[in-house]
């Protein structure tokens, strides 16, 4: 049994299409509190962080998109996710984009030395200022984590910090841009893209996955992006790409990780409920999370 307690982080300030910050209340309507009770883990839902609105703000020097108030709330996030761990339950945030990754990583990064995370997503979010062909902050949170990106981000949970290269696992990725792939390979991060998975299989991928970080690291942090899961099983997402992980694949990979027991956090970001149908990506990530926390079967 787990304590669990849910943070939803209803933000969509890191990239233009509206609808992601409606994410966690489809998650909730989804019934992920009742799906965790049945499993006899303790929840404790604490809300949602408060986000507001404002005009689009465009960074005049770099063209980001939000950028103070991204690094505000993220902040907010990181000191919630902080609070979460110090009393010794599990962190489970519901997006809200994929910048919301910036907070939830510095929280945890207070508490770990060789913090590992697996990046379940079609997109490496992997761009600076510099790279970014579209001054989306959505893909560049794994980025910043790593140390590399605006200094307001980079601030966010402290500059020493960092996630390290080695500690990353990216699977699902199957669009990537040049800096990004360029980052990848200057830092040697490890990358399952679809080919591998495709060729290899979903459970020979978790097992590397699991056999990589189990014993370079002291906690391992699982950001699911619902892009990361195919379109035709994950209609609601911002950027979906073809060629994805099917659902049944996703849960096999998450239940391979409740085998493990090393997920030590988890998020699940970039549910579009304006561009769902009838809540299906929702009720898709509800049913990963039951699988994530031992749900089975028999």
């Amino acid at each position: 049994m787990k304590n669990i307690s849910i943070i939803g982080m209803p933000m969509d300030l890191g990239q233009l299409r509206r609808g992601v910050d409606m994410g966690p209340s489809a998650i909730r309507y989804a019934g992920i509190e009742n799906r965790l009770q049945e499993l006899n883990h303790q929840v404790d839902d604490l809300g949602d962080i408060e986000i507001g609105r404002s005009t689009e703000q465009i960074d005049k020097e770099t063209g980001l998109r939000n950028l103070d108030l991204i690094a505000e709330k993220t902040k907010i996030l990181a000191d919630q996710v902080d609070g979460v761990v110090k009393k010794g339950a599990f962190p489970l945030v519901l997006g809200g984009d994929h910048s919301i990754a910036i907070g939830t990583l510095a929280g945890l990064l207070q508490h770990y030395h060789n913090l590992g995370v697996i990046w379940y997503d079609a997109h490496g979010d992997l761009n600076t200022a510099e790279t970014s062909p579209s001054g989306n902050i959505h893909g560049m949170s794994l980025a910043v984590a790593l140390g590399f990106g605006h200094p307001l981000l980079l601030e966010v949970g402290g500059v020493h910090k960092k996630l390290k290269p080695e500690n990353v696992v990216i699977i699902g990725a199957r669009s990537l841009d040049q800096g990004e792939r360029d980052l990848i390979k200057a830092k040697g991060i490890k990358v399952f893209t679809m080919h591998e998975i495709d060729r290899l299989g979903m459970p020979r991928v978790m097992e590397e996955t699991i056999s990589y970080l189990q014993d370079r690291t002291d906690g391992v942090h699982l950001s699911l992006d619902l892009d990361g899961l195919d379109p035709s099983d994950a209609p609601g997402v911002g950027t979906p790409v073809m060629g994805g992980i099917s659902y049944r694949e996703s849960h096999l990979a998450m239940e391979i990780l409740a085998e493990s027991q090393m997920i030590t956090s988890a998020e699940f970001v970039e549910v579009n409920p304006i561009l769902d149908e009838r809540n299906k990506t929702a009720d898709a990530a509800v049913a990963l999370m039951g699988s994530l926390f031992g749900e089975k079967l028999l």
